[in-house]
């Protein structure tokens, strides 16, 4: 039998420049392509009031992690959590159909009541048994 490597720790990003990840490197170009453009667009004390807000923003998502995921992922759930309720409430608006519907599953779905006759324990035996056959093993009946 031929033995394979399995790969470790799938989940650690790859590091290209020294500590830094593909993520974090193009993270990181953008913001100093945007610092780039605060700079020729403003003049100097605008450059530095925008900048560091946007440096401080840009690095946060670079390398903050947030429970062992980048933080982007965070903001992502947080919307995600945000926009759905956690909380479902029923609405009893339509109660009056109830019956509709209640005569609706009797007639269409070909509603069976089910006895509640108890099962001996030998007749378990063989259902058990048919299970575990796969359906090989028929049973008595």
């Amino acid at each position: 039998m031929r033995k394979f490597t399995v790969p470790q720790f799938i989940d650690i990003e790859d590091k290209i420049l020294g500590p830094l990840t593909v993520r974090q490197f193009l993270i990181m170009l953008v913001c100093f392509m945007v610092l780039f453009i605060y700079y020729k667009v403003f003049d100097f004390t605008l450059f530095v009031v925008a900048g560091l807000p946007t440096f401080g923003v840009f690095g946060v998502l670079a390398f903050t992690k947030v429970n062992g995921r980048p933080f982007h992922y965070f903001i992502l759930n947080l919307i995600q959590t945000a926009k759905k309720p956690g909380l479902r409430v029923w609405s009893n608006a339509d109660i009056d159909n109830l019956s509709e519907i209640e005569e609706f599953v009797k007639e269409e779905l070909d509603y069976i009541p089910i006895s509640a006759t108890p099962v001996s324990s030998s007749r378990l035996t063989e259902l058990s048994l048919v299970v575990d056959t796969t359906g090989t093993y028929k049973g008595k009946a």
